[in-house]
């Protein structure tokens, strides 16, 4: 009858030929199939622990000395919850000037962020080949410029930020927060970062209607290309439907959704400011930056040659002022637009730009429209002003107790039997 041994019996056998019958290791290893070495290490295993020894052990080694400390592995959890935005790479750089040492690697970084569930895997993402980077080769030779919304005020309203960076050193130079982004405040954020951190060679835009008159109504420029010309910068404009070719700061953008915006709410516009001013100010100086080198932008930027050219403040828009008719109305290159019967026999300023007309009562902004006049019309129409009769004085604004009423569905309110136009966007607040 045959019987099959277990394992162990049969290391217990080999060795008991070596040991009892003073068989060699050589000639026992080769019967029953085994290394000499595998052999050796069955004897030194029975001799130290008798049969126990001759079962089968964990692999696991003993010790692991690169393993990662449980200080480190700590250390590195707390921040991820105090930061979700920090990747592996960024926690790395943080491990580092907070004086560890030795550093983990990014990958055991990685794993331990997915052991603890605070990120989720994914699987690894080939390069795009046929995507060309490229970078001008000192700082101030070319920003590039955009808008992001994204930025969420407490009465519920969607702020934006008009943002650029020096492409050179991914400097942040304008994170200016806007109620809308219409043409004057992007342009008032352009403004603010030239007289801040001085004057460009050329600025990379996309064909945004702030930006350009490219495929807008109107023939002439508009006045963020007029703020370039006046200031000697080369105003360059992206291909349609090429998102790539502003790719520096799409990824600023996500970036700053990423580790700043998302789940924020401000109290007010003042409130968002200060808060994104402190973040770039972290991100320019204290965020290294893997596109660069893994230096702060700071480093590079710091490189760029004073300019002490003065910025050349930007000129008005030519503006002028008509008389409101007592049918609500005026006329600007026989033209006529409404403005609002409450402003009859009042005198308002009208500015042209941009294709639009803007009509403003004592510093109030009142009425917009597209232009539908002739622009040939235009200049002269703006030389001439609104006369006033002799003895003739304006009439005092209306001083008097505020009250607060909620704009409808069809974007009015409601006062003293009377609905007032406030503005479809207004809507429900």
């Amino acid at each position: 009858m045959l019987v099959e041994l277990g394992l162990v019996e049969q290391r217990y056998a080999a060795v008991c030929e070596v040991i009892n019958d003073g068989e060699t290791v050589t000639a026992v290893a080769g019967r029953f199939g085994v290394t000499r070495q595998t052999l050796h290490r069955w004897l030194r295993r029975y001799a130290a622990r008798g049969l126990a020894g001759l079962a089968d052990r964990s692999a696991k080694p003993d010790s692991c000395p690169h393993q990662m400390p449980a200080e480190v592995e700590a250390m590195i959890v707390e921040l991820r919850l105090l930061n979700p935005g920090w990747g592996p790479r960024t926690l790395l750089f943080r491990l580092e000037a907070a004086g560890v040492d030795p550093l983990p690697g990014r990958s055991s970084m990685y794993r331990c962020l997915v052991r603890h569930g605070l990120i989720e895997p994914e699987a690894r993402r080939r390069k795009k080949a046929d995507y060309k980077r490229w970078e001008r080769a000192r700082p101030m030779e070319l920003w590039q410029m955009d808008v992001v919304g994204g930025v969420m005020l407490a009465d519920g309203w969607k702020a934006s930020i008009v943002s650029g960076i020096d492409d050179h050193s991914r400097f942040v130079i304008s994170a200016h927060v806007v109620l809308r982004a219409t043409a004057r405040p992007v342009c008032d954020g352009l403004a603010e970062a030239l007289r801040t951190f001085g004057i460009p060679a050329q600025i990379l835009t996309d064909n945004g209607k702030v930006f350009t008159g490219r495929f807008g109504p109107g023939t002439g420029e508009v006045l963020f290309d007029r703020i370039c010309r006046e200031n000697g910068i080369e105003h360059i404009l992206t291909a349609p439907r090429s998102p790539t070719t502003t790719g520096k700061i799409e990824r600023w953008h996500k970036t700053l959704r990423r580790e700043f915006l998302n789940g924020k709410v401000f109290d007010s516009i003042e409130d968002a400011q200060a808060q994104v001013d402190a973040w770039v100010r972290t991100y320019n100086f204290d965020r290294r930056h893997q596109g660069i080198g893994d230096v702060v932008p700071y480093e590079r930027f710091r490189l760029a040659v004073e300019d002490h050219n003065p910025v050349v403040e930007t000129s008005p828009e030519p503006s002028t002022t008509r008389k409101v008719g007592q049918s609500g109305k005026i006329s600007f290159a026989s033209v006529l637009y409404s403005v609002g019967v409450w402003l009859a026999g009042e005198t308002v300023e009208i500015a042209v730009a941009d294709g639009l007309v803007s009509i403003s009562h004592r510093g109030v902004l009142v009425a917009t429209h597209a232009q539908r006049h002739w622009p040939g019309k235009e200049r002269k129409a703006l030389a001439r002003k609104a006369k006033r009769k002799r003895g003739e004085r304006p009439r005092r604004p209306t001083v008097g107790q505020t009250v607060t009423r909620k704009v409808d569905s069809s974007g009015g309110v409601s006062f003293a039997g009377t609905c007032y136009k406030a503005g479809k966007p207004n809507r429900g607040r």
